[in-house]
């Protein structure tokens, strides 16, 4: 089994609170599989709390039993391709249970297919409204798998919602619940950073507009602040040959240089990541070191350490000693399709934004590394690590 895979979904030493949740929910499953309507079980929690390790462990004990009939699915094309790799390397599971939603739905209501218990991480990808273009043709996908099986087990972080196709918010999920059982599990202890609720926070609070203010030092997580990307760049190469796992990601917004759409920044300019059809996911490939991440290949996955580049789309207010968010600078489009269901603020559309920030500096273990593309932005970001050095 791929080491670094089985280090961050199948934890052998799984902490009290995480054997308590899995007790708990191994009850409601079993509650559940004797009842007549489909229930629902709830997995919630912010980034790096251990949700995807908790529901890989009650994904080895259900799915490895011929007794059942189940599925893992998940929307995240890199994780698709991660828990494939898992599901060849454990005992009596079979790689073809682990599905895209679309793909399993179609083939379900086409076939009359039922099943016992599905699994469902990440599901705040799930849509929420039709996709015609990527052959869905429902109206919500959560509907759709709660027809198909007695139990669904979700992972659901709210945080990291960034658009309108796949916007969820608890009014949505418990309206589309419904009458359905259901019950809330959640966790809230930090597992993926080695950093502390003070620094965590920081990062929570520059995504939030609040004012900034020195990074606290109170942990061995590694922070600092660059004045060039290229110098931020030369570090996390550095790391990665160090101890692996180590990328620059960053957020959208970057111009057009001469047809060009890289990262551009100072003497830094690398392309966007890019999809690829092998197995080998994103963060893995040796590869992706000469790529910039994004939501899009890194959600759901742990790095080691993480250089984050924040795009043009977020900006400084000297008055207010606050990051700014500038919607109209954001150049990824899927944030702001409309939906004739929902009306999105411009608050709204900035909330998605941040988190797409929020998730990205939180994908590293032991270290952030941070610049902006705004001169303004950066200058003040050094000069409050100064501050604390």
């Amino acid at each position: 089994m791929n080491k670094i895979l089985q280090e961050q979904f199948l934890v052998d030493d799984l902490s009290a609170d995480q054997k308590t949740v899995i007790t708990n929910i191994n009850d409601y499953i079993k509650q559940g599989l004797t009842g007549n309507t489909s229930s629902v079980a709830i997995i919630q929690g912010a980034a790096g709390t251990g949700k995807s390790v908790v529901l890989m462990e009650l994904v080895r004990q259900y799915m490895t039993d011929k007794r059942y009939k189940t599925s893992l699915v998940v929307n995240h094309p890199e994780l698709y391709k991660a828990y494939q790799d898992l599901a060849e390397s454990i005992p009596n599971m079979k790689v073809k249970t682990i599905r895209r939603p679309t793909s399993l739905i179609n083939d379900a209501q086409k076939n009359h297919k039922q099943y016992d218990i599905i699994f469902v991480d990440e599901a705040h990808l799930l849509y929420s409204k039709s996709e015609p273009y990527a052959h869905y043709r429902g109206q919500n996908q959560l509907t759709d798998l709660m027809n198909l099986a007695k139990v669904v087990v979700v992972v659901y972080d709210f945080e990291q919602v960034f658009q309108s196709k796949m916007y969820w918010d608890k009014d949505l999920l418990f309206k589309t619940i419904g009458s359905h059982p259901h019950k809330q599990f959640d966790m809230n202890f930090q597992y993926r950073m080695v950093a502390s609720d003070e620094q965590v926070a920081w990062m929570d609070d520059l995504s939030a507009e609040k004012p900034l203010k020195p990074f606290p030092d109170n942990s061995n997580f590694e922070f600092k602040t660059f004045d060039t990307a290229g110098e931020l760049f030369e570090n996390i190469k550095k790391h990665n040959k160090e101890v692996g796992m180590s990328r620059v990601v960053a957020t959208s917004g970057f111009p057009r240089i001469d047809g060009r759409h890289n990262v551009e920044m100072d003497t830094f300019n690398l392309p966007w990541d890019e999809w690829d059809p092998q197995r080998t996911h994103w963060a893995k490939r040796e590869g992706s070191i000469t790529q910039v991440g994004t939501i899009y290949t890194l959600q759901g996955f742990d790095l080691n350490y993480v250089g984050m580049i924040i795009g043009p789309s977020f900006g400084y207010d000297k008055k207010s000693d606050t990051m700014t968010i500038i919607p109209k600078k954001y150049s990824h489009k899927e944030i702001f399709k409309k939906r004739k269901d929902i009306q999105f603020s411009q608050e709204e559309y900035k909330t998605f934004i941040a988190n797409v920030l929020n998730v990205l500096m939180k994908r590293g273990k032991y270290g952030l590394y941070l610049t902006a593309y705004d001169d303004a932005l950066r200058q003040r970001l050094v000069e409050l690590d100064k501050e604390r050095q």
